[in-house]
C-alpha cells in the first residue's frame, strides 16, 4: 500500500486509477509512460523503441498488464518487394517521335541548299549593285518592305491551308494535311529536323528566285527579293521556334522574339486556341493585330462563302483533328 501511495505521489496523473480493485495490484511497467493509452516514443538509438501497451484495467493477475510489441520484429515485416509504378507510354506518341518522316533526307538537304543559294545570290547582287551605284537607302528600304510583306504572305497562306482544301487538293494537299496535323500535335514541329522542316518552301523559293537571279541585276529589286524570299523560306523555322520553350532556344532567338523581330511564343500560342481563327502570320507577327482587329480574314471568308458556297473550317466546331494533344515525349524519355 505504501508503494501505491508513493507511486501516486510521484505520478499524479495516475490517481484516476485509484478506483481499481485494491486486491489486484498491477506490476509496474518496465517503461515510464506519459499516459495510460498506447504510446510510441522517439528514440535516439539506431533501432526503434518497442511499442508498449499498458492495460491498467485488467483485473486478472494471470494476464500481463504490459504487452511489448517490438517494431523491428521480422514477422511483422513484409518480404514482398515494393510495387514498381510504371507509366503507360502512349503508343501513338512513341511512333510519332520515331517516325522517319521527321528526319531529313538528302533530297531535303539538297532543296534547302538550293533555296539558300538562290537567296544568297540575290542578296549578293543587291549588295554589289548598291556598292557600284553608291546608293544604299533604296535597297535597304526594299529589304524592309520584303520583310513586312513576307509576314503578310505567311499569314494569308496559313489562313488558306488551315481553312480550305484537304489532303487530296492538287499541289497544296500535303501542306494542308501537315497543317491539320499540326493543330493536333503542334509540338511535333519542334521534333522535325531542320531540312525536313524547310525543304518544301525551299523548293518553291528555288523555282521562283533562280530566274530572277539570272535575268535581273537591279539592287533594289534584289534587296526586296532576297529578304522576302529568305523570310518565307525560313518562316517554318520561325514557326518551330514559336513552339519551343525559351530554355531550349538560343539567347539570340529569344532576344529577337522579345523584340518582335520574330513571332513570339505567346503571340502564336493564341492561334492554337479555339476557334483557331487569329494570329495566322508566322514570320514576325507584325500583321496579326491589324488583320484580327479589322477582321480581314473573316471578310474574305464571307466573300468566298457567298460567291462559292464554301465554308471555312474555323466556322465549324473543332473536331478531334483540331484538339491539341499533350506532349508526352518528356515522359517517354524517362522510361
Amino acid at each position: 500500500m505504501f508503494a501505491e501511495v508513493a507511486t501516486m505521489s510521484a505520478f499524479p496523473h495516475l490517481r484516476s486509477l485509484h478506483h481499481v480493485n485494491q486486491c489486484h495490484y498491477l506490476s509496474p511497467p518496465s517503461h515510464i509512460y506519459r499516459s495510460i493509452t498506447t504510446t510510441t516514443t522517439k528514440s535516439r538509438r539506431r533501432h526503434p523503441e518497442p511499442l508498449v501497451v499498458d492495460l491498467p484495467w485488467v483485473l486478472n493477475t494471470s494476464t500481463p498488464a504490459t504487452t511489448t510489441i517490438p517494431l523491428d520484429d521480422p514477422s511483422l515485416q513484409s518480404t514482398d518487394p515494393p510495387p514498381v509504378l510504371k507509366r503507360s507510354t502512349p503508343v501513338a506518341t512513341t511512333s510519332m517521335l520515331n517516325d522517319p518522316s521527321l528526319k531529313s533526307k538528302w533530297s531535303h538537304r539538297a532543296w534547302v541548299a538550293s533555296g539558300g543559294t538562290t537567296v544568297l545570290v540575290s542578296l549578293a547582287k543587291s549588295v554589289t549593285g548598291a556598292v557600284d551605284s553608291g546608293t544604299w537607302l533604296q535597297p535597304i528600304l526594299a529589304g524592309v518592305v520584303g520583310y513586312v510583306l513576307a509576314d503578310l504572305g505567311s499569314g494569308v497562306y496559313h489562313w488558306g491551308i488551315d481553312n480550305y482544301g484537304d489532303e487530296n487538293t492538287p499541289v497544296f494537299g500535303s501542306q494542308i494535311e501537315a497543317f491539320q496535323g499540326h493543330h493536333k500535335w503542334p509540338w511535333i514541329i519542334t521534333r522535325r529536323q531542320f531540312a525536313n522542316n524547310l525543304h518544301a518552301l525551299a523548293r518553291a523559293v528555288s523555282f521562283t528566285v533562280l530566274p530572277m537571279d539570272l535575268i535581273f541585276n537591279d539592287p533594289v529589286l534584289h534587296g526586296f527579293v532576297s529578304v522576302c524570299s529568305g523570310c518565307i523560306m525560313f518562316s517554318q523555322q520561325f514557326h518551330a521556334w514559336a513552339h519551343t520553350t525559351k530554355s531550349k532556344l538560343h539567347p539570340l532567338v529569344v532576344a529577337l522574339q522579345d523584340a518582335g523581330v520574330l513571332v513570339s511564343r505567346s503571340m502564336h500560342g493564341a492561334h492554337h486556341r479555339p476557334p483557331y481563327d487569329s494570329n495566322y502570320c508566322i514570320v514576325s507577327g507584325v500583321w496579326n493585330e491589324l488583320l484580327d482587329t479589322y477582321k480581314v480574314f473573316e471578310a474574305l471568308e464571307m466573300v468566298l462563302f457567298f460567291k462559292l458556297g464554301v465554308k471555312p473550317r474555323s466556322w465549324s466546331e473543332p473536331s478531334s483533328n483540331w484538339t491539341e494533344e499533350t506532349d508526352t515525349s518528356s515522359l517517354i524519355a524517362e522510361l
